[in-house]
């Protein structure tokens, strides 16, 4: 009896065994979808595949490790970039990603620059919809969401909007809101901008564009009072003849 008890277990383990071998594709099966429910749980619970419609639905500790976020342009407006969010993609479940997925647009602000009228019209030149672009969260404001911008050109290159806008000299650098003043990534990220502005301040650029001889001593005679009497003078003299 006790050698029969002793062999109940491994008898069981050989008829599991058997069965397992019997139905080989279902247990294949049970273990994909196991593992894909896996997969989808664990993407949903970091949010990888969620998609942001809105600058409040970003988890604040993706703004505070500054996660880099993808998205296709949709218009550029004086308030900044209208960017739909494009999360990470599963293939096995892309569909149901379709369904799970609401429709809006989030704002972006080109972190650390105070865009002129030219610049906005240079980025509606350079950047069109649908474009693809990369944006890295560095801090949020009210609706909008304050960014580095990232703009492929190319096959092997890429451009920095927030740079490029300086280099042209169609902006100015100005504070990173979001990002505390004394961290180590403000002042990295910070004198990037600089130096980019320094390239347009050289180069007299855009704004930095130092006017001539004659066309300072235009503005000053349009500017000067007494030349705006005599113009004046003049205008009521010729009413009179």
């Amino acid at each position: 009896m006790a050698g029969q008890r002793g062999g109940e277990p491994a008898n069981y383990v050989s008829r599991l065994s058997a069965w397992a071998d019997e139905h080989l594709t279902l247990v294949r099966n049970i273990s994909t979808g196991m593992a894909i429910a896996g997969v989808i749980l664990l993407a949903k619970s970091v949010k990888l595949t969620t998609k942001f419609t809105t600058a409040m639905e970003i988890p604040v500790e993706f703004i505070e490790k500054n996660v880099k976020l993808r998205g296709r342009l949709h218009r550029i407006s004086e308030r900044g970039l209208e960017i739909e969010h494009v999360p990470i993609t599963l293939p096995i479940i892309s569909s149901l990603q379709r369904r799970w997925n609401s429709d809006g647009l989030l704002l972006i602000r080109l972190a650390g620059v105070e865009l002129t009228p030219d610049g906005t019209v240079w980025l509606k030149e350079e950047v069109k919809p649908p474009q693809m672009m990369w944006f890295q969260l560095l801090g949020r404001k009210d609706s909008a969401l304050d960014c580095l911008v990232v703009v492929s050109k190319g096959r092997f290159s890429s451009i920095c909007l927030n740079e490029e806008i300086l280099r042209r000299g169609l902006g100015k650098t100005v504070r990173i809101d979001g990002l505390a003043h004394e961290s180590q990534i403000y002042w990295k990220l910070h004198k990037r901008l600089l130096r980019a502005e320094l390239k347009a301040v050289r180069k007299n650029k855009g704004i930095w564009k130092e006017e001539t001889l004659i066309e300072k001593l235009k503005e000053r005679i349009r500017n000067n009072r007494y030349m705006q009497k005599l113009k004046q003078f003049a205008t009521w003299l010729s009413t009179r003849l």
